[in-house]
């Protein structure tokens, strides 16, 4: 069902020329005193010309900014390429996160090109890694509901990345690292912008097994007779509403020498109307995104095991379609949590947090090390945060790990405090919680709740854990950016992947 593209990404060490390419592109940065010609395989000779040539053809070196230029005999390619990096320091190199969104822009935006060559400073493993990886999520098109792709432009199919370390003995594990990872993000993209007509319940738990197919993972799914029978209330009580009826899909990774273990659960609202509270016209095509999260956790654990990491990581995706059918919740509900705690539904729209509710209480049971949970849960992510930047909440040792692991993958994250004094504002007259409390901070008011339903572990404390808030990042509405491509951003999967691997580092 998820068809991805994919690029072939490759290194080389010398002569430019005898590796066959449509363009080469070189970097150029933004410098205080103007634009600055980065290092680059060029002679001489050309570099200290087209560098002196940089104002007067109008480049800065501004991020996403590409120019074109007749190719130099000396690379062999017919088009010659300058790509924004963005500011620089003087004396210092571009940053990792600069060269990924830089490849990962002109890759995007040389689209119809079959063969690039990215000439970026590359001085260590990591920097080639970075364009890799940038060159990889540039390289992405949803075109599968085109009847014809006639005027669209192919994906770039080759990156070959100039370096001098490519006999670096590290550098085929970063390459495939960078491709694992890639291929976990464009992959999620894809399942994003999968229209609700055909991303729905059945066809999500389909996708995770598809997905899965030659990967050392378990998946199992629970249809709507078993979430029914084994007392799923979130789930049921949120999908019932529809014709299309919930699922849960556990996807576990379980390698024998597993040295950690983590939880992820993911919000998988297929299609969010709102329910009965239903959400205004203007806007509601783009809640076919509200399954990102559920999408991000399923294609990290995928990464995780594609990079054989020993680590037990287990994703519970929390699968329904929220309508306002005969079936549905009303305002004023009581629903009855897997684990049976109680909570009065005040509005049917808050519900992606009663879907999140009966997988936190799963997770819990199978006491992990950590649970992570990621969802596009709240507007108030975007009022507090914007578009850009992710929410992250809960257990202080989860956080700050998350936090810098997001810091190394690129990904912008910010930690939110959980004050108290929210969770009163949750209280019901009728059940043990309310689904809705204090409006004004409701990004942090969603996570107090979900907090409720984290469990303890085996000594009786509670299991860290913190909540991931996509709403904004996981969807860009506005135009392509660096390896940013318009509608599904695939955001998150990065920071995950990075937190399992310094998880691992500090065991």
């Amino acid at each position: 069902m998820v068809k991805n593209t994919e690029i072939n990404l490759s290194t080389v060490s010398r002569d430019l020329k005898k590796t066959p390419s449509d363009a080469v592109v070189i970097g150029v940065g933004q410098g205080t005193d103007g634009p600055v010609l980065l290092d680059n395989p060029l002679t001489a000779k050309s570099a200290e010309a087209l560098a002196e040539s940089l104002k007067s053809l109008g480049i800065t070196g501004a991020a996403d900014q590409i120019v074109r230029l007749p190719g130099l005999a000396e690379t062999g390619a017919g088009i010659l390429v300058l790509a924004g990096v963005g500011k620089v320091a003087a004396g210092a190199p571009p940053t990792g996160e600069s060269l990924r969104r830089a490849a990962g822009s002109a890759v995007r935006q040389l689209a119809g090109l079959a063969t690039v060559a990215l000439a970026f400073p590359t001085a260590t493993v990591d920097d080639v890694a970075a364009v890799a990886e940038g060159a990889a999520l540039g390289a992405y098109a949803f075109t599968e509901f085109r009847s014809s792709t006639d005027g669209l432009k192919e994906p770039v199919r080759n990156a070959v990345i100039f370096t001098d370390v490519a006999e670096t003995k590290d550098l085929n594990a970063a390459l495939k690292r960078a491709g694992l990872v890639a291929t976990a993000v464009n992959a999620t993209r894809t399942l994003v912008n999968t229209p609700p007509s055909h991303l729905y319940p059945e066809t999500f738990a389909e996708a995770a097994k598809d997905l899965s197919r030659g990967l050392p993972v378990k998946v199992t799914v629970w249809d709507e007779k078993r979430l029914e029978k084994e007392g799923f209330g979130g789930i049921m009580g949120v999908g019932k509403g529809s014709a299309r009826q919930p699922r849960l899909v556990k996807v576990e990774y379980a390698p024998a020498k597993a040295a950690r273990s983590i939880a992820l659960v993911g919000k998988g609202i297929t299609f969010d109307t709102g329910g009965i509270s239903i959400k205004p016209a203007l806007g509601m095509g783009d809640m076919k995104s509200d399954m990102a999260g559920a999408a991000v956790v399923l294609n990290t654990v995928l990464a995780l095991a594609g990079l054989g990491l020993p680590v037990k990581a287990t994703a519970w995706l929390c699968i329904a379609e929220n309508m306002p059918g005969g079936g549905a919740s009303r305002p004023a509900d009581v629903l009855t949590m897997f684990g049976g705690k109680t909570v009065e539904v005040l509005n049917t729209d808050a519900e992606g947090r009663l879907v999140m509710a009966d997988g936190i209480v799963a997770a819990s049971r199978e006491y992990p090390d950590a649970i992570i949970d990621v969802a596009t849960l709240t507007g108030a992510q975007l009022i507090a945060l914007g578009n850009r930047t992710a929410g992250i909440m809960g257990s202080d040792s989860v956080t700050s790990a998350l936090k810098a692991a997001a810091d190394r993958a690129g990904e912008l994250v910010w930690p939110m405090p959980l004050p108290e004094e929210l969770r009163p504002s949750l209280d019901s007259q009728v059940a043990d919680i309310a689904n809705i409390g204090e409006r004004h901070g409701g990004m942090m008011t969603a996570a107090v709740f979900l907090r409720e339903f984290v469990g303890k572990d085996k000594q009786g404390a509670q299991i860290p854990w913190a909540h991931i808030d996509i709403a904004g990042p996981s969807f860009n509405n506005g135009s392509p950016y660096g390896y940013t491509h318009k509608q599904g951003t695939g955001c998150t999967v990065r920071t995950l992947v990075a937190y399992v691997e310094d998880l691992l580092a500090a065991a």
